[in-house]
C-alpha cells in the first residue's frame, strides 16, 4: 500500500471517528450524570438520519438544492432526536435511576425495539438515498486518490465539538451543575438545586447529539433501519474504551477505534471486525476501568435479594413441575408447530438458565454469552458435518470448545465487574460473531452450516421427551446448587466481596468456576440449538441472541427458581404468538419488556411472590417460607 492509499485510510478513519465521537459524548453526558447505560441511543441517531434523509428528498427536496435548507434539515434531525430524548427521560429513564445497570440495558433496549417499529411505521422500510450536501460535492486531490470535501468537514467537527462541550461544562454555571450532580446528587439537591431539570437537560444534549451524528452521516450512506443496533455496539466499545463518564477518554477512544476499523480494512479485511472488540477487550484487560476512567470499585449492594425457591415445599413445586409437564404435552399435542415452538421455549430456557446461574449466584453480568452458545453450536455442527459424530459426541465437543474459551476469557473476567464486565463479555460476543460471519471457509459464514442429522425423525418425541425430563432436572439441580455450602458462598461473593475475601473465601477461584460451568452449560443448550434446528448461522452470536438470554431471566425473575422457565415462555410463545397476527410485534414486544422492568424489576415470580403471601394468611406463609428465602437480605 502506496502512502497516498494509507493517507486516505486514515482520513477514513478520523472521518468515522468523528461520528463515533459524538455519539458517544452523548452516551457519556447522559451517563455521567443519570447513571443510566443507555442502550437505546443508536435510536435517536437513526431518528436524525431518517428525519434529515426524509426532508431533503420526499418532503421539501428544494431543502436539499440549498446548502441552508440542507444544514437545516440537520439539524431539525437533532432537534427532533432531541425532544424524543426529553420524552424518554419523563417517561422511562427517570423510573429507572435507582435499578441496577443491567435492568437499565434491558428496559433500553425494550425501548429500542418500540423505536424501531415505530420509526418504521411512520417513515417505512425503504433505505433513503439522500443527495450530496450543496458546495460541498467534492473532493480533495491526494496524489492518485480523493477524499470526499464533506467528510473532510465532518472531520474537522470533531473536535470543535470536544472544544464546545468543554467549555460548556467548564466556563458555565450550568456545566458547573452537571458536573457536581455527576459527583453527588444529593449533595446539589441540599444546596438548593434541583437536579431533576439538569438530567432532562443532559438527556435532550445527549440524544440531540446522536440525532446530530446520524444526520451528518446522509452524504455518506443512505438512512435505513439497520443503523440504530450497527452504530450502538460500537459507540459502546468507545465509552468503555475511554472509560465511562469520561469526554477526554471517549475522544481517544474514537480517534483510536476509527483508525484500527479502517486500517483494518485496508490489511485485514477479513479481520476488521475482530480487530475493534479486540481493542476494547485488550484495553480492559490492561486497565479495567478504560484508559481514562476511575478506579473500578467494588459495589456495595444496600439490598439484595436472595435466590429464591418460591413457591415453597414439596406441593409447590409439584405444582409446578405438574404445570411444566402438562403444558408441554399440551404443546405436542398441537402438531409440528406447538411441537415446534415447546422445544425453542426448553432450548432458550436451558440458555436462560446458564446465564441465571452467573448472573443471580455468582453475580457476574454477561452481555455476551451469546459467544459460548454460538460455539456449542458450531463446535456440535462440525463435530458432526466433518467428523461423523452421532448426537452425543457432537454435543461434548461444543461444550468442549465453550469451556476452553471460557477456561482462556475467565481469567480475564474475574478481574472486572459491573457493566465493564458486560461490555467485555459483549467484546467476546462481537469477536466470535464476527469470527463466524467472515471465517467463510469453516463456518459457511452467512449461508451458515446446514444438513444436520444429529436427530431421526422417528425418534423426535422420545428426544423431545428427555429435553423435557433433562430441564427438570435442570431445575433441580440450580435449586441443589442454591441450598447447597457453595451456593451460600457465591452469594456472599455477589453480596459483599470484601467481606467474603476477609472471611477467607476464595473470590476469585469461586468467580472463576461459576463464569467456567455457566459457559459450559451455556455451549449444551447451544450444541442442542443446532441438533434440533439442524442449521447454524452466525446469527447465534449476535447482540439480539445475548439480549434474549437476559431478557428471559429478568422477566421471569433472575432470582426465582422457575424464573427462566417463566421467562422463556412469555418471551418465545408470546413473540411467536404476537408475531402471527401483528406486524409490528416487536414494537409491542418493547413495550411489555419496559413496563415489566419499571413497575416489576424483580420479574413476574417476584411480582407475584409478595402478592401470594398476602393472600395466604399470614400463620401458613410462615409455615411455608425459609428462613430468609426470597426475602431481601440488608448489608452494610
Amino acid at each position: 500500500m502506496g502512502f497516498d492509499s494509507f493517507a486516505l485510510q486514515l482520513l477514513n478513519g478520523l472521518s468515522h471517528a468523528t461520528t463515533l465521537f459524538l455519539m458517544a459524548c452523548g452516551l457519556t453526558l447522559i451517563f455521567g450524570v443519570t447513571r443510566i447505560v443507555n442502550f437505546a441511543h443508536g435510536s435517536f441517531f437513526m431518528l436524525g438520519a431518517l428525519w434529515a434523509a426524509h426532508a431533503v428528498t420526499n418532503w421539501w427536496p428544494h431543502w436539499g438544492e440549498s446548502a441552508w435548507g440542507y444544514a437545516l434539515a440537520i439539524l431539525l434531525g437533532a432537534l427532533l432526536a432531541a425532544l424524543l430524548g426529553a420524552l424518554t427521560e419523563v417517561l422511562l429513564l427517570r423510573r429507572m435511576r435507582q435499578a441496577p445497570q443491567i435492568y437499565q440495558l434491558v428496559a433500553t433496549f425494550g425501548l429500542t425495539l418500540a423505536l424501531h417499529d415505530a420509526m418504521r411505521w411512520f417513515f417505512g422500510p425503504q433505505e433513503v438515498f439522500a443527495p450530496r450536501f450543496p458546495s460541498l460535492k467534492g473532493a480533495v486531490q491526494l496524489g492518485e486518490s480523493y477524499f470526499p470535501s464533506w467528510q473532510l468537514f465532518t472531520l474537522a467537527l470533531g473536535p470543535l465539538v470536544w472544544l464546545c462541550l468543554h467549555l460548556l461544562l467548564t466556563r458555565t454555571l450550568w456545566g458547573q451543575r452537571v458536573k457536581a450532580a455527576t459527583q453527588d446528587r444529593d449533595m446539589l439537591a441540599a444546596l438548593g438545586v434541583n437536579p431533576a431539570p439538569l438530567m432532562l437537560g443532559v438527556v435532550m444534549l445527549g440524544c440531540g447529539l446522536a440525532g446530530l451524528a446520524g444526520a451528518l452521516q446522509l452524504p455518506r450512506e443512505p438512512a435505513n433501519l439497520q443503523m440504530d443496533v450497527n452504530v450502538v455496539v460500537e459507540t459502546f466499545v468507545v465509552v468503555v474504551t475511554g472509560g465511562l463518564g469520561s469526554m477526554g477518554g471517549a475522544f481517544v477512544a474514537a480517534l483510536l477505534i476509527g483508525v484500527i476499523h479502517a486500517l483494518g480494512l485496508s490489511f485485514f479485511p477479513q479481520a476488521s471486525l475482530v480487530l475493534v472488540f479486540l481493542t476494547m477487550a485488550v484495553v480492559l484487560v490492561w486497565r479495567p476501568q478504560g484508559l481514562a476512567g476511575s478506579a473500578v470499585h467494588v459495589e456495595q449492594r444496600e439490598s439484595v435479594q436472595v435466590f429464591s425457591l418460591w413457591p415453597f415445599g414439596f406441593g409447590g413445586q409439584a405444582l409446578m413441575v405438574g404445570l411444566f409437564v402438562a403444558l408441554s404435552v399440551l404443546a405436542w399435542s398441537q402438531g409440528d408447530y406447538g411441537r415446534s415452538l415447546a422445544e425453542d421455549v426448553m432450548l432458550m430456557m436451558l440458555f436462560g438458565m446458564s446465564l441465571q446461574w452467573m448472573m443471580a449466584l455468582g453475580g457476574l453480568v454477561s452481555f455476551g454469552h451469546a459467544a459460548f452458545f454460538a460455539l456449542g453450536a458450531y463446535g456440535a455442527a462440525l463435530a458432526h458435518l466433518n467428523g461423523g459424530a452421532g448426537l452425543f459426541l457432537s454435543l461434548a465437543a461444543g461444550m468442549a470448545l465453550a469451556m476452553a474459551l471460557a477456561l482462556v476469557f475467565g481469567a480475564m473476567v474475574v478481574r472486572s465487574s459491573g457493566v465493564y464486565l458486560a461490555m467485555l463479555s459483549l467484546a467476546l460476543a462481537q469477536m466470535v460473531w464476527a469470527g463466524a460471519t467472515q471465517w467463510v471457509a469453516l463456518t459457511g459464514g452467512d449461508n451458515g452450516l446446514i444438513g444436520l442429522r444429529l436427530i431421526d425423525a422417528q425418534w423426535r418425541w422420545a428426544c423431545d421427551a428427555a429435553l423435557c425430563a433433562f430441564m427438570l432436572l435442570a431445575v433441580w439441580g440450580l435449586g441443589r446448587l442454591a441450598r447447597s455450602s457453595r451456593g451460600a458462598a457465591l452469594q456472599a461473593l455477589r453480596d459483599a466481596p470484601l467481606r467474603a475475601a476477609a472471611s477467607g473465601l476464595p473470590v476469585q477461584a469461586l468467580r472463576y468456576q461459576v463464569f467456567v460451568g455457566s459457559a459450559t452449560l451455556a455451549g449444551l443448550a447451544g450444541g442442542l440449538w443446532a441438533a434440533f434446528k439442524g442449521a447454524v448461522f452466525p446469527s447465534v452470536a449476535s447482540v439480539a441472541t445475548s439480549v434474549d438470554a437476559l431478557l428471559v431471566i429478568l422477566l421471569g425473575g433472575v432470582h426465582q427458581l422457575w424464573g427462566a422457565a417463566v421467562g422463556s415462555a412469555l418471551l418465545v410463545w408470546g413473540g411467536a404468538e404476537l408475531g402471527q397476527g401483528l406486524d409490528y410485534w416487536r414494537g409491542v414486544l418493547g413495550l411489555v419488556i419496559m413496563l415489566v422492568m419499571a413497575l416489576a424489576p424483580s420479574g413476574v415470580l417476584g411480582g407475584l411472590q409478595p402478592l401470594w403471601a398476602r393472600l395466604r394468611p399470614s400463620s401458613q406463609a410462615k409455615a411455608d417460607t425459609p428462613a430468609g428465602a426470597g426475602l431481601v437480605r440488608k448489608t452494610p
